[in-house]
């Protein structure tokens, strides 16, 4: 093993051999696999040796594995925390932030899979696909007129989250189906917006004018519970709501209220607060809702180039380098300070 050797802890296996591969090639980085079978003193012992934290999303981790401020007690010389793909939900940032730790994710490298899966949810509920392969499998009479549908084309989508999944979902919409494209985002202004294919407006003016609302922002304090019984009142009733971004920012219990008064037509669901849900679970109940357990951006291509782009950054990271995913780049003169300390050499600063 050679000098200044970096620890990098991860749990099980990573979503693609690609990372382990190309990590493992390098002499400068111990790879230590952890897992959630071991006793959970050894894991510890491992863990808190570690200069690097590879954290699985939040459906698959274990208490007390969470990025937490417990955990970066329990690690003193841990440098920095990576998520698996866009989302870092499963950290507390602010915490990282005050014990001078970085978070780091990678977002947009799922962004194609993400992207065609909240069109392909788009279609199947305007065709009524879901309605009725359900009522085949039943064995019920089937009237095809009962069951017509609509055409997107020319319609409008609302894109809530203007990032690399929703530029790419604008992008499909408009260039495949010629749809107007509306976005909410207060990040960005009218003129970024619109150079990312979309038209900027407040959530009201997009949830009244929008045939299709889809959700692709961050869950976070603001996000939290965004939508609400308020919020589908809002939207047109021949109106669909998509989330295939975070479980939690939208109130389950007030959109089943809502697809059972009738107030919008439909939605489709990739995420929930609690991962899986239950069978029983009120949003199943509905024929005109398409639920899948987390699965948009788990396709054979993301999941590859998740790992790769995690396994480059950590690289780039060891070596000093400003990570190009960087979540909060205010821990970075303490994350500076303790680099030093612990691997010897100074990190360059943000901007260079």
């Amino acid at each position: 093993m050679t000098a200044n050797v970096k620890r990098l802890a991860y749990f099980e296996n990573w979503i693609d051999p690609v990372a382990e591969r190309m990590l493992e090639a390098r002499a400068d980085i111990d790879l230590v696999r952890l897992s959630f079978d071991a006793a959970e003193a050894d894991t510890w012992r491992d863990i808190s040796r570690a200069h690097g934290y590879q954290i699985l999303p939040r459906g698959d981790l274990r208490e007390p594995w969470f990025g937490n401020a417990t955990l970066l007690e329990r690690c003193p010389r841990l440098l920095a925390i990576s998520s698996t793909g866009a989302g870092f939900d499963m950290v507390d940032v602010d915490a990282c932030t005050k014990a001078g730790v970085i978070v780091v994710c990678q977002t947009g490298t799922n962004k194609e899979a993400v992207a065609e899966h909240a069109l392909g949810l788009m279609i199947a509920l305007s065709k009524k696909i879901g309605v009725t392969d359900k009522a085949l499998r039943r064995g019920q009479p089937v009237d095809r007129y009962a069951f017509t549908g609509n055409d997107l084309l020319g319609k409008t989508v609302g894109i809530v989250g203007l990032g690399h999944i929703g530029t790419r979902v604008a992008e499909l919409c408009k260039g495949l189906l010629r749809m107007t494209v509306l976005a909410s985002d207060p990040y960005l202004s009218a003129e970024e917006v619109a150079a990312r294919g979309a038209l900027k407006v407040e959530l009201a003016a997009l949830l009244e004018r929008a045939d299709f609302v889809t959700v692709h922002c961050p869950r976070n304090d603001e996000t939290f519970g965004m939508f609400g019984r308020a919020q589908f009142a809002a939207m047109k009733p021949s109106a669909f709501f998509l989330n295939t971004a975070r479980g939690g920012i939208h109130k389950e219990d007030e959109l089943a209220e809502a697809l059972g008064a009738k107030r919008i037509a439909g939605a489709g669901v990739d995420v929930f607060l609690k991962e899986p849900p239950e069978p029983d679970h009120p949003l199943l109940a509905f024929d005109n809702v398409l639920a899948s357990p987390h699965i948009a951006g788990v396709t054979h291509e993301a999941m590859h180039e998740m790992a790769r782009a995690a396994a480059e950054q950590w690289i780039d990271l060891f070596a000093g380098n400003v990570p190009p995913r960087l979540v909060n780049p205010e821990a970075w003169p303490a994350y500076c300070d303790r680099f030093e300390r612990e691997l010897g050499f100074m990190p360059k600063m943000l901007g260079s």
